[in-house]
């Protein structure tokens, strides 16, 4: 198999530098782009594994080009992070709510940002789960109430229609589909969707959940909200 591709749209050539020398030290590649237009055709040529995307770039913005991705069909599942000096909450909530996965704002420590990479990797790669020692009630295919998910295919079908999910927008689909009824704490979402002590503040969920709802349609209120505590699935009993 191929080592990892990791498309970095990024024009501070020290960054783009710095990245490339860690992402190798991990075993994987880089792509690189200095702007939006550059980066959209990267997409379509080498279809990378994984996008890191900064915010401020030369020509359209990062989250035009966010935008441009998501519309794509190497881009619609692709899972992005983005790394900005941009770190004010209302750029984070775009950035989560046009489909990032994750957000990290700038300085960052490249160790944090490979982790990241990392957990993402494990979560957006179905073979992945077929090594995990960790059973896996869920099995590969789940089908309540309207909404079909496939684990393997990363697929999700709402009553037939097709559905383009992020990375975390699938994983937490999954978490929530696995057990109807089971009320997940904020906390509790977040570890089982992105891993033990993964640094996704409650916000950043709760965009993620309303990115969810929104692109399941009439099925996104299977998804509830439990006031004070978390969120869960709709029991299906």
């Amino acid at each position: 198999m191929d080592a990892p591709l990791i498309l970095v749209i990024e024009d501070d050539p020290d960054i783009v530098e710095l990245l490339s020398v860690s992402f190798g030290k991990e075993g994987w590649r880089t792509a690189h782009a200095e702007d939006g237009e550059k980066a959209l055709g990267l997409l379509e040529a080498t279809g990378p594994t994984l996008c890191v995307l900064d915010l401020m770039l030369p020509g359209m913005d990062g989250l035009a080009v966010l935008r441009a991705i998501r519309s794509r069909a190497k881009g619609a599942a692709l899972p992005v992070i983005i790394a900005s000096a941009r770190g004010e909450d209302a750029d984070i909530v775009a950035g989560l709510e046009l489909g990032a996965d994750d957000y990290i704002a700038k300085p960052f420590s490249p160790k944090v940002l490979t982790a990241r990479i990392r957990a993402l990797l494990r979560r957006s790669d179905p073979s992945s789960r077929d090594g995990d020692s960790r059973p896996d009630p869920r099995g590969k295919r789940l089908s309540v109430l309207g909404i079909t998910l496939d684990v393997h295919r990363h697929e999700v079908f709402a009553s037939g229609r097709p559905v383009n999910l992020s990375a975390t927008e699938f994983a937490i689909l999954e978490l929530l589909m696995g057990d109807p009824g089971r009320v997940f704490t904020r906390s509790q979402a977040i570890a089982g969707a992105k891993g033990p002590d993964y640094p996704v503040t409650d916000r950043a969920l709760d965009v993620h959940i309303l990115a969810l709802r929104r692109k399941l349609g009439d099925e996104g209120a299977l998804i509830e909200t439990v006031r004070g505590i978390g969120y869960r699935f709709r029991d299906i009993r």
